[in-house]
């Protein structure tokens, strides 16, 4: 195994790597709203906090040579299951080719207080 790091996405805030690659697969952490040049949250609603955890996502794709059509799975964590199809609507800019295997919840509360977080898995074969 190899960990991924990448000062273009937040450092972890626990005792977790940002990333680790298994064999032909990249397993990300938990990316939330986070802006990896000062370390706080941003964005107010949904959407605004989505497209920059999605960012997040793709630095950490990039750093493990990957991008958004290498990923097969996410997982999507919701505070408030209302907010799903603006979610989505942020979601679908970046996943548009070969759309991967999704689960989305809504969760009681997440770290930080955030709207949103998502955590994926790329084939790197």
């Amino acid at each position: 195994m190899r960990k991924v790091e990448t000062d273009k996405a937040p450092a972890a805030i626990g005792p977790y790597s940002q990333g680790v690659i298994a064999g032909d697969f990249f397993f990300a952490s938990g990316q939330i709203p986070i802006d990896p040049a000062d370390g706080n949250v941003k964005g107010d609603t949904i959407e605004q906090q989505a497209e920059l955890v999605l960012k997040n996502i793709g630095a950490l794709l990039e750093a493990a040579g990957a991008d958004y059509g290498k990923v097969v799975k996410t997982s999507c964590f919701l505070a408030d299951m209302n907010d799903f199809a603006a979610f989505n609507g942020v979601y679908a800019r970046y996943f548009t080719q070969n759309p991967p295997a999704r689960s989305c919840v809504a969760v009681k509360t997440l770290p930080k207080n955030v709207l949103c977080e998502v955590e994926v898995i790329a084939y790197l074969g």
